[in-house]
């Protein structure tokens, strides 16, 4: 099995159970999961670049807004 064929089937998967994926990206799960990891991400960034926080809290916050309920 080649790439192609890892993403094709990938990409059936997703089509044949995109409402499932979808309703698990957006349940409360989710949002624990996707917080602890942002937050996580967000403090390394922020001790690797502490003058670009502000920053870093803006990305971070948007990407919170694509997973989980909240």
């Amino acid at each position: 099995m080649g790439i192609e064929d890892a993403v094709n089937k990938g990409k059936e998967f997703f089509e044949e159970n995109k409402d499932k994926v979808e309703e698990a990206l957006k349940s409360e799960q989710a949002e624990g999961i996707s917080d602890k990891i942002l937050d996580g991400v967000a403090g390394f960034a922020k001790k690797v670049a502490p003058g670009a926080a502000d920053k870093i809290d803006e990305v971070r916050d948007n990407v919170d807004k694509s997973v989980g309920n909240e």
